[in-house]
């Protein structure tokens, strides 16, 4: 599940996880106590934004909504681009939508972008200057994966490999362990055809995301929606570390090929899921 730093620079790949949230400070107040997250002030665009840190390394981004803005709360995955505006019109010819950007970050850290793909699945688009994204992943309190929780994969899976140059294949059931169950504990009473129905999205031959393909009943509450796993020592005393701080376990920890996993929400309704990395 872990991507090395030289393939997340790659176009197409994930680079980036940002949320905004109600609170910035109850926000940064569970991730800190979670994670160990640090937080310096980040480009200021849409209201006030931090960037965490861990061990001095950038990791991820958390941001404040404006009051005015009922916007749903959920991590954003970015995906690189070397050329956002290019990407941008990638995403409106293939049937996706761009509905922010794309636009300079502050300080000339970036380019930007916000889009959907044609079920809807938000994500996020960062050409990146002075800051390429995350510096570190695999370890405790990271980024390890992304995958796009759909209703089939074929009906997205064309436009990623379009938009992004992925190559897909279908992801082995002891792969799809680790890199689904992950969407609000979407599969459960799920059938085994729902199960298989996995990709993998790969770049030069390397493993960057998944899509998996869940149906439609399963996505009534979130919809389509891309899953960031971060890396935790262990999932079961983190998992009950996230109810202490407020948050919620939505799928048990159980385990998987590729470590222990769980899918958890933080307090206020942010879904992400946790696993077990050596």
């Amino acid at each position: 599940m872990t991507t090395e730093a030289a393939t997340r620079r790659m176009p197409g790949a994930p680079c980036w996880v940002s949320l905004l949230a109600h609170s910035l400070s109850a926000t940064q107040e569970f991730y800190g106590a979670l994670f160990g997250w640090e937080f310096r002030p980040g480009p200021q665009h849409f209201g006030p934004y931090s960037r965490a840190f861990l061990d001095g390394r950038e990791v991820a981004g958390v941001g404040e909504l404006a009051p005015d803005r009922d916007l749903p709360v959920a991590w954003t995955t970015y995906l690189a681009s070397d050329d956002a505006d290019a990407t941008a019109e990638r995403i409106r010819c293939c049937g996706g939508t761009v509905g922010v950007g794309p636009l300079d970050a502050d300080d000339d850290a970036g380019r930007m972008a916000i889009g959907s793909d044609p079920q809807g699945a938000v994500f996020g688009i960062w050409q990146g200057k002075s800051m390429m994204g995350t510096t570190v992943t695999g370890e405790p309190g990271t980024p390890v994966w992304n995958e796009l929780i759909t209703q089939e994969t074929a009906a997205v899976g064309p436009f990623y490999e379009h938009v992004f140059g992925y190559e897909a294949e279908p992801a082995s059931p002891a792969a799809g362990d680790a890199t689904g169950d992950a969407g609000d504990a979407d599969d459960a009473g799920g059938d085994a055809d729902r199960e298989a129905d996995r990709l993998t999205l790969l770049l030069k031959g390397r493993a960057v995301a998944g899509i998996h393909g869940v149906g439609a009943p399963a996505l009534r509450d979130r919809g389509p929606h891309w899953m960031t796993y971060f890396a935790v020592p262990s999932t079961d005393a983190a998992a009950r570390r996230i109810t202490g701080l407020g948050g919620h376990v939505l799928t048990p920890a159980h385990d998987s090929a590729h470590g222990r996993l769980a899918t958890v929400s933080d307090t206020e309704g942010a879904v992400f899921a946790i696993v077990e990395q050596g």
